[in-house]
């Protein structure tokens, strides 16, 4: 008897590959097994999945700094991880905009003239979900590296994996609260952006905090100086963008717009005022 996945002899009653580790499956695929392999994958307590979630919270340090400094089999993988945070984003921004589209309301975060750039902005962003997350983990990682510049313990490689388990527990997790928080009150996605950033930063502080071993000032004063720095990169980014709407056009369009609504708003308060009075 030979291995199904790497070829390699099998002595007659062995249960595992004693050369790729991987099980030996002597019966047919049914219903039932292949609903007692789904539940076991997924939702038994003791398995990578469930424990890596669970531990990015109790105690990161053991899942991340673990992985850099070898431990590869108590966990899952930053890769898989994240490719798994990747596949539930795209997921639940599809059953959002299928099921619950009157969630997408930024209204309250769009500065008056720039509603339409805002549908574009926000537009690009659920259509290509999947790049944006994969940008912000190097750029994360990098304000990381000057943050800690004096502390040598991670070099970059090392920071992208802390940012990649970060980000895709934060993705993880947001996905199916999401979708919970909008399905039961209908709550806007600008609301719950709101929301949200705060956590981001306080569980982004936690975990730097516990992978550094920083007492409590340490890291307060770690995390404001990561927000000045990542203030700083979005500063650049606007400018960025803005000279990038000037010369495509873009940059006049938004003016004309806020012109318009301006006199609008101003057209609006001159004939109620009449109409009052």
């Amino acid at each position: 008897m030979n291995c199904k996945n790497c070829k390699a002899e099998l002595i007659s009653d062995s249960d595992y590959c004693n050369v790729c580790g991987a099980k030996v499956i002597r019966n047919r695929l049914t219903f039932r097994n292949l609903f007692e392999h789904i539940s076991e994958t997924f939702f038994n307590y003791d398995n990578k999945l469930l424990r890596t979630i669970i531990d990015l919270f109790k105690k990161p340090e053991a899942v991340i700094v673990g992985y850099i400094d070898g431990v590869r089999k108590q966990y899952v993988n930053p890769i898989s991880f994240f490719g798994l945070a990747l596949t539930l984003s795209g997921l639940y921004m599809l059953v959002l905009n299928k099921y619950f589209p009157e969630t997408f309301d930024f209204s309250m975060l769009t500065v008056e003239g720039q509603e339409e750039m805002q549908a574009r902005n926000m537009s690009f962003i659920q259509k290509n979900m999947s790049l944006v997350m994969m940008f912000y983990v190097p750029v994360y990682a990098l304000i990381a590296r000057i943050t800690f510049i004096d502390l040598k313990r991670f070099n970059y490689t090392e920071l992208l994996v802390v940012f990649m388990y970060w980000q895709a527990q934060i993705s993880i997790i947001s996905a199916f609260v999401t979708v919970l928080i909008c399905s039961i009150f209908g709550t806007s996605q600008g609301i719950l952006s709101i929301i949200y950033m705060p956590i981001m930063v306080i569980y982004a502080a936690y975990v730097l905090k516990r992978i550094y071993n920083l007492n409590f000032g340490q890291i307060i004063l770690r995390t404001l100086f990561f927000l000045v720095i990542a203030i700083v990169f979005m500063m650049i980014l606007s400018v960025i963008m803005a000279i990038t709407m000037f010369f495509n056009g873009d940059m006049e369009q938004m003016i004309e717009a806020q012109k318009a609504a301006k006199e609008a708003t101003a057209y609006t308060a001159s004939t109620f005022k009449n109409w009052t009075s």
